[in-house]
């Protein structure tokens, strides 16, 4: 049985493991569960799962949680914590054996970073540990001997297609894309985009923030950093093919030619349950897929055009550069979504304000680093974002 540490238990990916831990709990158990701001749907999953600890980025929802659990549900024995330092503790309990990283943001970056450290295997869907730490983080796992099992549905199937082969046999990683919502526009189209626009993928259903970078391809951009770390190719050996359908997730094309694809319904159901039951099977959640859907029987691949999307070569150019930049990358793009979310900027706004930011930190690059740094420049180029945004 794994015993499981779920890292935002209210977000898309932490709900989903959820259903998941629920539905094969002779498998596996939920003893520490953690979000940033809801707690009442913390709460709901708290009376369902009865973990043993539970944290709340907020301290003063976490109080509030607190209050509620003691007065409604005495009965309960589940500490309450609060801040970074309570994901941590959560992250690094030693009754877990591992930890399901989704905090959204480069804060899923150091419970994960003092996971690893603990020993614990991580079933990794937090994109922004590898973009801004992978440097630090690849090695770490290396060191402790801890399973990194990648939980997004891009990676995941990369990894499957890669099972059983030598590192020399790979050739080149081909991502695919569904292209968001915003494929065969203008950038002159782009100008008019709304939040609620946006907000409608056509393939997946997803939170906000990773909605919104699918929209502007600059999840693209950090899935390409993330899988130089994971399988550990230069980025240039990555390409990102635009495929509407989402049948197949992600290929790989090997040194005799050979390509070989994972497919499957797009869901993150399947994904999760490949990195928790590794290296085993789980039983099928899922309907069985079906090749003879209308989806399945016209394929389509075209390339994704940065003239329209530039925040993919951006990514790219950070990827080649390493050190902070990516660290700076991705916190000023999450600056400028957030402040989009928010109504405050236009959808084009976001690429000038990572541009912008990122032009500031070129000259200062710097490629020895810790993970205390990486936070602290992160943080820093956040602020900035928000300064050049007069937010």
């Amino acid at each position: 049985m794994r015993v499981i540490s779920v890292l935002g238990s209210t977000g898309s990916i932490g709900t989903q493991t959820l259903k998941v831990i629920k539905d094969n709990p002779e498998d596996f158990r939920a003893v520490a569960l953690t979000c940033g701001s809801n707690i009442d749907l913390l709460y709901e999953q708290i009376l369902e799962f009865k973990p043993e600890a539970v944290s709340v980025y907020d301290p003063d929802k976490a109080l509030i949680l607190a209050k509620r659990l003691r007065e409604e549900h005495p009965e309960l024995s589940v500490d309450v914590y609060s801040g970074e330092e309570g994901d941590v503790i959560c992250a690094t309990l030693p009754q877990a054996d591992t930890v399901l990283g989704a905090i959204v943001g480069f804060a899923g970056l150091k419970p994960v970073y003092e996971a690893i450290m603990a020993g614990k295997d991580i079933a990794l869907a937090n994109k922004e540990t590898l973009v801004a730490g992978g440097d630090i983080v690849m090695p770490l796992v290396k060191e402790k001997g801890v399973e990194l099992l990648p939980v997004d549905s891009e990676h995941c199937a990369i990894w499957q297609c890669l099972w059983g082969e030598e590192k020399e046999n790979l050739d080149r990683i081909l991502i695919t894309a569904s292209g968001g919502p915003f494929r065969g526009y203008s950038r002159k189209d782009l100008e008019s985009v709304t939040v609620e626009r946006a907000l409608k993928h056509p393939t997946w259903k997803m939170g906000g923030k990773i909605t919104i970078d699918s929209s502007t391809m600059m999840n693209k951009g950090l899935e390409v950093i993330e899988a130089s770390h994971l399988f550990g190719v230069d980025v240039d050996r990555i390409d990102v093919v635009v495929h509407p359908q989402s049948v197949i997730h992600s290929m790989i094309r090997l040194k005799d030619g050979s390509v070989l694809a994972q497919m499957g319904k797009p869901s993150m159901i399947l994904p999760i349950m490949v990195a928790l039951y590794y290296p085993d099977r789980g039983d099928r959640l899922l309907e069985e897929f079906d090749p003879f859907d209308p989806k399945c029987c016209n394929l389509t691949f075209e390339k994704c055009d940065t003239s329209v999307f530039g925040l993919l070569d951006l990514a790219y150019e950070a990827g080649r550069a390493r050190g902070i930049l990516p660290a700076v990358m991705n916190a000023a793009n999450e600056a400028a979504v957030g402040a989009f979310l928010q109504g405050r900027i236009g959808f084009l706004d976001i690429e000038k304000t990572v541009r912008a930011v990122y032009a500031r930190y070129e000259d200062k690059n710097n490629k020895e680093y810790s993970v205390d740094d990486i936070l602290c420049i992160s943080r820093e180029a956040m602020t900035v974002a928000k300064e050049y945004l007069n937010i």
